[in-house]
């Protein structure tokens, strides 16, 4: 499992981060524990994400390193929890900016995402470069998209991974696939940053092409990939001068966070067994 999740403690997961630092890449850090049931655990959680940002500052790596926080972690399923999540995330914010860095928020179940988007726009209006996670497959999305795009926005794309009803979801690959590229197209076109989360070769080439049309520089976009899967991509990627980013996870509560993954979404089976058999 150390393949896809290198460590359960900020310790083992630093000498990760030098490591791809070195290679010229980028990381988001995410502490894994969705599934709080407590307030304590809620703080506990902050507190997690405040020791690795103290870890990254003391080694000069907060420039290199942002974070990704799901605030179902942070209490937003608690009672009254919109406002104990945004209690919990904004010192976790403020930290990550006083070192160089920032915060992006994850996207969960579509249940939680007007509380998570409320919670941007929130944090966004002392910390404009905190980001968010939009995902293709939601009929919501390139709405969501306008808006984000217009407003300057950090956003992170991907196609979406937990199990949604078709009253509000695409559930054809290809419909996913369609309403990926319109949504790129959207935050492209924009005045935000684009964070295209994705494995797929055809989209990354598509990426390119969106920004070579809308006149972005190399630094004004970013691919991300996840720890573990087409690794040789992301150097290559970031050899060619894109920005990279590894989504790297880690924590104790690792055999959840990869038993949710295959739950979300049957198919991850096959991707994580053929990723382990290439090792690329």
């Amino acid at each position: 499992m150390n393949r896809f999740i290198p460590g359960e403690t900020v310790d083992q997961v630093v000498p990760i981060v030098r490591d791809l630092a070195a290679k010229g890449l980028e990381i988001t850090l995410d502490v894994v524990g969705e599934d709080i049931t407590t307030v304590e655990q809620s703080h506990a959680a902050r507190d997690a994400y405040l020791e690795l940002i103290e870890q990254l500052k003391e080694l000069g790596l907060g420039e290199r390193a942002e974070m990704s926080v799901k605030l179902s972690m942070f209490g937003q399923a608690l009672e009254g929890g919109h406002e104990l999540a945004l209690a919990n995330v904004r010192p976790v914010v403020e930290a990550a900016a006083a070192i160089g860095t920032t915060v992006t928020l994850d996207a969960e179940d579509h249940t939680t995402l007007d509380s998570m988007f409320a919670i941007h726009e929130e944090l966004r209006k002392d910390f404009p470069q905190t980001g968010c996670v939009i995902q293709a497959y939601l009929f919501r999305t390139e709405e969501d998209a306008r808006r984000l795009a217009a407003n300057g926005s950090r956003v992170r794309i991907v196609k979406g991974a937990y199990k949604e009803p078709a009253e509000v979801a695409y559930q054809v690959k290809a419909e996913i696939d369609q309403a990926y590229v319109r949504i790129l197209k959207t935050l492209m076109d924009g005045e935000g940053y684009p964070m295209i989360g994705s494995h797929d070769p055809r989209l990354i080439a598509i990426t390119q092409e969106l920004a070579r049309r809308a006149g972005r520089k190399l630094d004004e976009y970013e691919f991300q990939m996840l720890y573990g899967i087409r690794s040789e991509e992301h150097v290559r990627l970031a050899a060619e001068g894109h920005r990279m980013r590894v989504y790297t996870a880690y924590g104790t509560d690792w055999y959840g966070y990869f038993m949710r993954r295959l739950a979300e979404k049957p198919a991850n089976l096959l991707f994580f067994v053929r990723s382990m058999i290439t090792k690329n």
